[in-house]
């Protein structure tokens, strides 16, 4: 059973497995990320605030592995979100990469309090006209952001990228990204240290499948249509992550992982209404 690619609503594609690149810096990170292009990941995620740019081109470059197969993410910082500002941020991310265009560009956070989140999109347009970026979407955007965007514009976002595990599965906002023809994006997949792969319903699930619980949690987003980021510096665990396209859950196995969901259960104090990030 292969994984699926997504055909965004530009046109563009992405693999249905992507690989999280926070925190991995420096010479390690670009040597560890390299290594995941070379296992098979083929969507690096970054962004401005991950420090990490010039790592990721670096990656491309040592990999191997032809550009045009790899897509590079990065996300664009509230504190560059004037429009003046979302040319040159962007120029300044190739710059810092070495890459000639990047593949998604998204706005990292909306930033409600600031009111300048369509001015941002507007320049993201602006950029993609110019080739600077193949395809623009937002991070962490409430269906009211989404919207606001849209009716400003009439453009939508290619993608959206959101907290979405288990313990918070976004029912709402994943239905409110699918009628708006947007791709919805999970970072933090696999809990993030907590006790998400220890939950007596993923470990019944691997157990019956003969996989791991990440695998079981990575495929359990996939089967909701779903594109996961999980991060991980270690390469039997990357490997681990990319190879989730031989088994299928069942509905009773997806039905039992629903159940982990809670409404408070983001990771941290991460609502959109009211955190901001720049």
């Amino acid at each position: 059973m292969s994984l699926p690619h997504h055909t965004l609503n530009d046109g563009t594609t992405l693999p249905a497995v992507g690989l999280g690149t926070y925190a991995l810096r420096g010479i390690p990170g670009a040597e560890g990320m390299a290594e995941a292009l070379r296992q098979g990941y083929r969507l690096l995620d970054s962004a401005v605030n991950y420090e990490n740019e010039g790592a990721v081109g670096k990656a491309v470059r040592m990999s191997g592995v032809p550009r045009e197969e790899i897509r590079v993410t990065s996300k664009l910082p509230g504190r560059h979100h004037k429009k003046p500002n979302v040319t040159w941020a962007i120029e300044e991310s190739l710059l810092r990469s070495g890459l000639d265009y990047l593949d998604l560009y998204l706005i990292h956070w909306p930033n409600p309090s600031q009111q300048l989140f369509v001015e941002a999109w507007e320049g993201m347009i602006e950029a993609r006209e110019r080739g600077l970026v193949r395809s623009i979407g937002v991070s962490n955007f409430l269906p009211e952001h989404l919207d606001q965007l849209i009716a400003r514009t009439g453009v939508a976002p290619s993608v959206n990228q959101v907290e979405l595990h288990p313990y918070f599965n976004q029912p709402e906002q994943r239905a409110a990204d699918r009628q708006r023809g947007i791709l919805t994006q999970a970072w933090t997949p696999i809990g993030k240290g907590t006790g998400l792969l220890a939950e007596p319903q993923v470990v019944a699930a691997a157990k019956k499948h003969n996989r791991t619980p990440a695998q079981v949690v990575l495929r359990w987003h996939t089967q909701l249509g779903v594109l996961p980021i999980p991060k991980s510096a270690t390469p039997s665990r990357r490997a681990e992550n990319l190879d989730i396209a031989g088994f299928q859950l069942d509905d009773a196995d997806m039905a039992s992982i629903d159940t982990l969901s809670r409404p408070d259960g983001r990771l941290f104090d991460g609502d959109p209404r009211t955190h901001e990030e720049f």
